[in-house]
């Protein structure tokens, strides 16, 4: 399951996830140009990613920052930009351009340390935006469970476009990562899951001051568990997706994990 849209456009221009997107992407771009020297790379990810011994032995905190907008290819980053899309506008719609900002560092940030408790000798550099994300979707669940998202459904060969409420993905979305975290060596490279995990339960328990001041329970009540907009409908058509076939790199680059 892969989200792809929502059916609740935010109620006013969301300034700051619309930055957000942007600097990642710029960022991204600069970092291709680097990556065609190894050394010039390994130099960036030691000096920006976050490497959890570095905190261990008392340095590198400002890589609790500055891998959030660092990413490891172009799927990592496809990935990410469209899940903050997706589960940002409505959020910074109810939070506030200011508050959102701030709430999307400290998720990220806590999803960093969550991520460096779990591994605090790890040499492997990680990057990525999805601790943050996923403190996004941690909030987008407690404020609107019942919206409807988009998803593409894939069974082997079969792609398939379903609408489901907001709360069936992100749980199962979450369940994902929590069997990841539990099942994946955690010395390996790979997906950060305890920063996912992390970034979503801080993001959801940041949340919660602004659910009770909209009311709590009563919010729901009044929205239906919905942003608070008229849908935006969709129609469904048959879409063509090319398939997509692999290519073996040759080039060496650094091992990194992504979140």
């Amino acid at each position: 399951m892969f989200p792809i849209r929502d059916h609740n456009p935010s109620g006013r221009t969301p300034f700051v996830t619309y930055a957000l997107i942007a600097i990642n992407v710029l960022v991204f771009v600069v970092t291709q140009y680097i990556s065609r020297s190894p050394p010039a790379l390994m130099t960036l990810y030691a000096d920006f990613a976050l490497v959890p011994r570095f905190l261990s032995e008392g340095f590198g905190y400002t890589g609790l920052v500055t891998s959030m907008f660092l990413h490891g290819g172009w799927m990592h980053i496809l990935g990410n930009m469209l899940f903050l899309y997706i589960f940002g506008d409505n959020l910074e719609d109810e939070m506030g351009h200011g508050r959102f900002i701030l709430f999307y560092l400290a998720s990220g940030i806590g999803a960093g340390l969550i991520h460096w408790l779990s591994d605090p000798a790890s040499n492997i550099p990680t990057v990525g935006a999805s601790g943050a994300i996923a403190g996004v979707m941690g909030g987008y669940l407690l404020l609107f469970p019942r919206a409807r998202v988009d998803v593409l459904l894939i069974i082997v060969v079969i792609f398939k476009v379903i609408p489901v409420p907001a709360w069936i993905m992100l749980v199962l979305w979450f369940g994902m990562q929590l069997f990841g975290g539990w099942s994946a060596p955690a010395d390996e490279g790979g997906i950060a899951y305890w920063a996912h995990i992390g970034g979503f339960v801080i993001g959801l328990g940041l949340t919660v001051p602004v659910w009770l001041r909209r009311g709590g329970p009563r919010f729901w009540n009044r929205t239906d568990g919905h942003p608070p907009h008229p849908e935006k409908p969709y129609r469904f058509e048959r879409s063509h997706i090319p398939r997509v076939t692999s290519r073996k790199s040759h080039s060496k680059v650094p091992r990194i994990r992504r979140k």
